[in-house]
C-alpha cells in the first residue's frame, strides 16, 4: 500500500518533492461548517518554516499556502480541502555533487533500494520540507478539536543535555529554541550555535500536552489512541522514539506508584497522578495526554564523512547548503500537527460508534 495518505474518517495525503515545484495536501472527511481561514493555517507554518532564527536554515522559504478547495465564505464546505505550498528559494545545484552518492543518515540508499530511482535534490519526498504539508492539515485539524474545547501545546524539553525544569506556556515562543523554561532557553541556544560552529548537529526531545481532550477516543484491540498518537509521532522522519505519560520511567516504578487513583471532581471523574498520560486501555480519559518524542540530530552536517558512490566505492563527503543544526524547535508544530491530526480523526471515529 503507498504510504502517504494517513487516518481512517479524516484522511490526509501529502504530495510533492522538496525541489520540485509545490508540495501540497489533501484534507478528506473534515465536517461542513467549521470556520476556517488561510491565516488560520498560515500562522501554524510561519512556526515551522526556515529561517525564523538565527538558529535554523537561512533557506527563505516564504511557504505562503493557497487554499484550492473545500472552503467556501470562510467554512469548510464537507469536500476535499486542498492546500499547495509553493517551492520558492531550491537550490538543486548545491547537491549536484552528491547525486552518485549516499550520505550518512539520510534515506538515499534505502529510497535506491525500494525504488530503484531516487530525487537526490534535498531529498526529494524525504525531505523535511514535506512536512509544512502536514503542519497545514494540522491547521485544519485543530479547528476540529477546538469545537470540541481541546488545546495543544508543544514546546523543546531537552536539547543536547539541557532540560527545561518548568513549564511557562509564555515563554514558549519568546525563544528562538522554543523552550518553555527562561533559564535554559539560552543554555540550549548556546549548544546549537556550538554545533554549528563545529560543523555538527544536536537533537532533543519535544513534548506535547494535550488539555480537555474529550474522554473515550480510541479503539481497542490494534488502534489504541497510544498506538494511533505513536504511529503518528514516529511517522515524522526525524523522531527515533516516543513515550506516554510516565513513559519509561513507569519501568523503575512500582504498581502502587503507577496506578492513577481516580476521585470525583464535581461529577467528572480525574486522576490524583496522571502516570497513564492521560491514556488507560487504548482510550482516552479526559486528563491530559502527555507524549514525549525523542529527536535524532539533523544528518546533514558540513564535518567530512566517510560514505559509498552509486558504484560501490568508498569516498569522502562534505555536506554544504542550508540546514538546521538542530531540528527541535523547528519540529514543535509539526509534532503538534500530527498530534491534532490523530485525536481529530479519533473525534470522528467515535461520533460513529455511539448509538444514535
Amino acid at each position: 500500500m503507498p504510504g502517504s495518505t494517513f487516518g481512517r474518517v479524516l484522511t490526509v495525503t501529502t504530495f510533492g518533492e522538496s525541489h520540485g515545484p509545490a508540495i501540497g495536501v489533501v484534507i478528506d472527511g473534515t465536517p461542513p461548517g467549521i470556520g476556517l481561514s488561510v491565516a488560520d493555517i498560515q500562522k501554524e507554518l510561519d512556526r515551522r518554516r526556515p529561517g525564523q532564527s538565527a538558529i535554523t536554515s537561512p533557506r527563505a522559504e516564504k511557504d505562503k499556502v493557497e487554499v484550492l478547495s473545500g472552503v467556501f465564505d470562510g467554512l469548510t464546505t464537507g469536500t476535499p480541502i486542498a492546500l499547495l505550498i509553493r517551492n520558492e528559494d531550491k537550490k538543486s545545484s548545491d547537491y549536484d555533487n552528491l547525486k552518485d552518492l549516499f550520505r550518512p543518515g539520510h534515506a538515499d540508499w534505502t529510497y535506491d533500494a525500494k525504488y530503484g530511482v531516487r530525487d537526490w535534490r534535498g531529498s526529494g519526498r524525504a525531505s523535511g520540507r514535506e512536512t509544512a504539508a502536514r503542519v497545514a492539515a494540522g491547521a485544519v485539524a485543530r479547528k476540529v478539536l477546538a469545537a470540541r474545547g481541546a488545546t495543544i501545546l508543544g514546546y523543546s524539553r531537552e536539547i543536547d543535555g539541557v532540560r527545561a525544569a518548568r513549564v511557562d506556556p509564555a515563554e514558549i515562543e519568546r525563544n528562538p529554541a522554543r523552550c518553555p523554561d527562561p533559564d535554559a532557553a539560552p543554555r540550549m541556544v548556546e549548544r546549537i550555535e556550538k554545533a554549528r560552529a563545529d560543523g555538527d548537529s544536536v537533537g532533543g526531545i519535544v513534548e506535547i500536552v494535550v488539555s480537555d481532550c474529550p474522554p473515550g477516543l480510541g479503539d481497542p484491540v490494534f488502534d489504541k489512541l497510544e498506538a494511533l498518537l505513536s504511529h503518528g509521532i514516529m511517522s515524522v522522519g526525524a523522531v527515533r522514539g516516543v513515550e506516554i505519560g510516565a513513559g519509561f520511567e513507569a519501568a523503575r516504578m512500582r504498581g502502587s506508584t503507577y496506578n492513577d487513583e481516580p476521585y470525583s471532581d464535581a461529577g467528572r471523574m480525574r486522576t490524583r497522578t496522571n502516570n497513564a498520560g492521560g491514556i488507560a486501555g487504548g482510550i482516552s480519559n479526559g486528563m491530559e495526554i502527555v507524549i514525549r518524542a525523542a529527536m535524532r540530530p539533523p544528518a546533514s552536517i558540513s564535518r567530512p564523512q566517510r560514505t559509498l558512490d552509486s558504484s560501490g566505492e568508498s569516498v569522502m563527503v562534505e555536506i554544504v547548503g542550508r540546514h538546521d543544526p538542530c531540528i527541535v524547535p523547528r519540529a514543535v508544530p509539526v509534532l503538534e500537527a500530527m498530534t491534532a491530526l490523530v485525536l481529530a480523526d479519533c473525534l470522528l471515529v467515535q461520533a460513529a460508534c455511539r448509538p444514535l
